[in-house]
């Protein structure tokens, strides 16, 4: 039996699951699927295929999902995949066989390469301001090696060792909970690998179909919780300068009647504008 349990979380995913699953199945990786309360038909295509669903009532936001995914799961490894990511063969036996040489490190990240051919690769982290590259110019290693940050879109992760750290930041309902888990597995003394030979396709932003007011929402957390991990770090507070340019921003396209350029700025100055009154990403969701 593979020693590595999937772990999905999805909301309204219906139109990118199948494939997820079935590329899942294809390397007879066990799958939890931990549903945000989907509207679609998400869990009835989970529960078609047989794997385990965990059913949340309402959303519980990404890093609280996986939490619970993680503490259902009883393999040595956890396989963190988005809905819209979909693995290569034999990419989790290349991640497993990594993690074998490499027992002293706790996070293992395959080449994620997204729709247009470009293998995205982080070559800079907000949590790793001690890396220079201020132009953010992407250059690939050209084998396995150790880097600060890693994509939560697809990792292989040491179960003991995610549960140790607490998990994702639950304070966290959307973005940069990757950042923040791979600083404290790096702040643990724990390597963090990229392995290119383990290769997963990306759709990059297609985990959630699209609504009216969806852009918004995600802008709002995007802002919000870039704050929330700058202070949990003692960096400068982006808050202020988010919040003034994204608000003239979002006067100056007010009238072009582009409502994806409305919400995406409004979205960004009202998260940002929440972070400085003291508001929470989870009382913002209603949550507790």
């Amino acid at each position: 039996m593979i020693p590595a349990t999937a772990i999905v979380v999805t909301f309204d995913s219906a139109h990118a699951l199948p494939d997820c699953l079935d590329a899942l199945q294809a390397e007879s990786v066990p799958t939890v699927v931990v549903d945000n309360a989907s509207l679609d038909d998400t869990v009835s295509i989970a529960e078609e295929r047989g794997v385990q669903v965990v059913r949340n009532l309402r959303n519980e936001g990404y890093g609280r999902a996986n939490n619970i995914g993680a503490r259902a799961a009883k393999t040595e490894f956890l396989l963190v995949v988005n809905p819209d990511v979909i693995l290569e063969r034999g990419a989790v036996a290349a991640l497993l066989h990594a993690a074998g040489r490499y027992p002293d490190a706790g996070l293992f990240a395959p080449q994620i390469v997204e729709p247009s051919g470009r293998v995205f690769f982080q070559p800079r982290s907000l949590l790793a301001p001690y890396l220079t590259n201020p132009p953010g110019k992407l250059a690939l290693p050209e084998g396995e090696s150790c880097a600060p940050f890693f994509s939560g879109a697809c990792f292989l992760v040491r179960r003991e060792l995610f549960l140790r750290l607490g998990g994702f930041d639950e304070s966290i309902f959307l973005f940069y909970e990757d950042n923040d888990l791979c600083r404290r597995i790096a702040d643990s003394g724990s390597s963090l690998v990229y392995v290119p030979q383990a290769i997963v396709r990306h759709g990059r932003g297609r985990s959630s179909g699209p609504k009216p007011g969806r852009v918004f929402k995600a802008r709002w957390h995007q802002a919000w919780s870039r704050a929330y991990v700058s202070r949990k770090y003692g960096l400068p507070t982006p808050a202020p300068g988010m919040f003034l340019i994204n608000a003239l921003k979002t006067i100056g396209v007010a009238l072009s009647f582009r409502r994806s350029l409305i919400e995406r700025y409004a979205g960004s100055a009202a998260g940002a504008w929440a972070f400085l009154r003291g508001r929470t990403a989870l009382g913002h969701e209603g949550l507790t």
